[in-house]
């Protein structure tokens, strides 16, 4: 990793326009960096008009051409010419590290690093910076780090000028940044030059078969980041807007968020990659064993429905007595846990958007939730919490204490937090005036800050978080492992609203784009296949059960009515046995956008379990067991799509069953209908 200026002279004669390469032949400082294998290498130096610009390598080829870094600030000069390179440190590590829940149990943590220093002219403003980059042999993580100094105490920052000018062609999977339903949207296909500005992660799928992912990792009081397409397939980092001017306002020293890039050669390659968690830092709340990965059940798909309601009145699905129903599921089943939403003062009227007369202690009329958790833990069974805001966080915050201190004196040992508003329509204080509000994004800086308070409250109080219209994960579970999962993206109460709301695609497209940021509450398990007014989801009854399998999640609900979830005894007892948490995952068969078939090991029995979800197109898959043990048979369970099934038709019913031996090196044929899906349980004999 030392200072190479030759190879980084003639990559910028290749990938820029030719000021750059005449500068790049007088030689400036310059550093370059490679992964572990050597495979990857970053390269940084400054162009004629002395702006930082960094590229990446793959094999020899250019990844990412020589790309802008920088700042605009509302208060200053803007923080993108007049730099000089002082100097560089170099690095490495190679760790494995325990994950206490996930989907593989260890996590090996391997890179080279070059942290980069810069100084602005005085002209400029005469600003230090150093850029941070961590190159794995899988990936590549940069960020800024600004350092303590005299010439400023405080950034305001409007905007970063971090580009990724995308080299090769290729086509991408992708959701549209700030528009009003948040992440909740349809992922699009189309060639990279064709997008405008997208979320993140979004993925591209090169012509030479290279995939990539560009997402962040360590998102702590910053603005999220939109990657907004500014000529052809050059790609600029905008910041999630404020309400309260700067997106983002730090005092010095702070590092920003990591800029991640994940690399590899095909869809396995890129899903079975771990470069967010390692760019986080470890645990800091320590022992978390009274979190238990788990499957619950809840009174909620009625509301979604429209069955229920979660205002108080006639049709009230929160009621004492429905609870003790849903418990009494629960113990006979195996689930550990039960939802109750609507449990609380303030649904009635209009509170999407407004959430002021939320009340987080106190129950609404027919529902005791003191005398409902006495009950439930009579019966070996826990109440998931419920905190719907509204997108009102200064009503939230005001109350977070005390709610959390209520769920831990009742032995409530996680909560479903929701900020149901449009973007841009969060309620927050202004400053350090509660009295006055502004309005704020889900992914803006004041909402990042309000999710880590929530989740380090939680901790306090060994209490775990699922967040719904939440910031999107960017790794933050390896910190702190009590924030399990989110929602962030069109779930299973999608299909309730109209007939195939979530096409056959959604979920073979979520497993390589959404799912690469984290666990995702999907709420899987609508086994009558039906939302309202029997509208049909776009999925056969086998595919039900490969959601447990392609979308990861700690906490798994059975989403579905009980009555329905008794009515199919095969389905439901693979749903009560499926784990989840796992030793080792692997992704076995797939394509972007097209289908996804995972193994994962029981992380706390020698069991395996095969399965996963299709598109719209009918295929057989073979796969292989090749990471079964050898000289070991297993049983294999087997739930696939019966004949004919298809989602288009009733034949989404159709299921069909099988039980045979099977051992390492033998393949199972698996005929995966339209819309369809399947699951597989593979036990070893004594």
């Amino acid at each position: 990793m030392a200072r190479s200026l030759a190879p980084l002279a003639a990559f910028f004669l290749t990938a820029t326009s030719a000021p750059i390469a005449a500068y790049a032949q007088t030689a400036p400082a310059s550093y370059s960096a490679t992964s572990p294998d050597g495979s990857i290498a970053i390269a940084i130096t400054t162009d004629s008009d002395h702006r930082v610009r960094y590229g990446i390598t793959r094999r020899g080829k250019a990844l990412i051409a020589p790309s802008l870094m920088g700042f605009i600030l509302t208060d200053g000069v803007n923080m993108v010419r007049g730099w000089d390179i002082t100097g560089a440190d170099t690095g490495k590590g190679d760790d494995t590290w325990e994950q206490p829940w996930g989907e593989r149990r260890y996590v090996r943590d391997h890179y080279n690093e070059i942290t980069v220093h810069l100084r602005q002219s005085k002209e400029q403003g005469e600003r230090l910076m150093d850029v941070h980059f961590r190159i794995f042999d899988n990936g590549v993580g940069f960020r800024y780090e600004i350092p303590k100094q005299a010439a400023m105490t405080t950034m305001r920052i409007v905007d970063e000028v971090t580009e990724f000018d995308i080299a090769p062609r290729g086509i991408a999977w992708w959701i549209p940044g700030g528009e009003w339903n948040r992440y909740e949207q349809v992922y699009q296909k189309t060639p990279i030059d064709a997008v405008s500005t997208a979320h993140t992660p979004i993925t591209m799928r090169l012509d030479d078969g290279t995939h990539l992912s560009f997402h962040e990792a360590a998102l702590v009081d910053y603005s999220a980041m939109w990657f907004k397409r500014a000529d052809g397939q050059k790609f600029r980092t905008t910041l999630s807007p404020s309400g309260q001017g700067a997106r983002v306002v730090r005092d010095l020293p702070f590092n920003t968020p990591w800029r991640a890039i994940r690399i590899a050669d095909d869809a396995a390659g890129l899903v079975e990659n771990d470069l967010e968690l390692n760019l986080n830092e470890p645990n800091k709340i320590g022992d978390v064993s009274w979190f238990k990965p788990q499957k619950y059940i809840g009174i909620w798909w009625g509301m979604i429905r429209g069955d229920w309601t979660w205002a108080e009145g006639p049709k009230h699905g929160a009621t004492t007595e429905r609870a003790k129903q849903y418990i009494d599921f629960a113990a006979k089943n195996g689930f550990s846990s039960v939802l109750i939403e609507g449990w609380d003062k303030g649904w009635n009227g209009n509170w999407l958007g407004t959430g002021g007369d939320f009340s987080f202690t106190k129950s609404a009329d027919g529902f005791d939730l003191e005398a409902v958790t006495a009950y439930g833990h009579k019966k070996g069974v826990n109440l998931i919490g419920h905190h719907e805001t509204g997108g009102n966080i200064a009503n939230y915050e005001a109350q977070l204490e005390d709610a959390m201190k209520l769920y831990s004196r009742l032995g409530v040992p996680a909560v479903k937090t929701g900020y149901v508003a449009d973007a841009g329509g969060i309620q927050a204080p202004c400053g350090n005036d509660p009295a006055k509000i502004c309005m704020e994004y889900h992914d803006g800086q004041r909402q990042v800050q309000h999710h880590l308070r929530v989740v380090q409250v939680a901790a306090k109080y060994h209490i775990a978080v699922n967040a719904h219209e939440p910031v999107k994960d960017t790794g933050l579970r390896r910190t702190y492992p009590n924030w399990i999962a989110r929602e962030g993206a069109r779930g299973m109460e999608y299909n309730a609203w109209g007939q195939f709301a979530n096409g056959p695609s959604h979920e073979p497209t979520l497993v390589y784009t959404r799912m690469l940021s984290g666990p995702m509450d999907f709420t899987p398990g609508i086994l009558s296949l039906e939302g309202a007014n029997h509208a049909p989801l776009a999925s056969t009854l086998a595919k039900q059960l490969g959601l447990y399998l392609a979308l990861y999640s700690p906490i798994q609900m059975a989403a579905d009515f009980i009555e329905s979830l008794e009515a199919h005894p095969r389905e439901l007892a693979f749903i009560r046995q499926v784990p989840a948490d796992w030793a080792q995952s692997h992704l076995i068969a797939g394509a972007v956008g097209e289908y996804a078939i995972f193994a994962r090991q029981d992380r706390n029995s020698p069991d395996w379990y095969v399965g996963g979800v299709n598109d719209a197109t009918a295929r057989d898959v073979d796969l292989k067991l090749d990471f079964l043990d050898p000289g070991k048979t297993y049983t294999a369970t087997i739930y696939k799509d019966g004949e004919g099934a298809t989602y288009l038709t009733e034949a989404r019913h159709r299921i069909a069953y099988e039980t045979r031996k099977v051992a390492k090196g033998d393949t199972i044929k698996l005929w995966l209908a339209p819309g369809g899906g399947g699951a597989i349980r593979l036990t070893p004999g004594k």
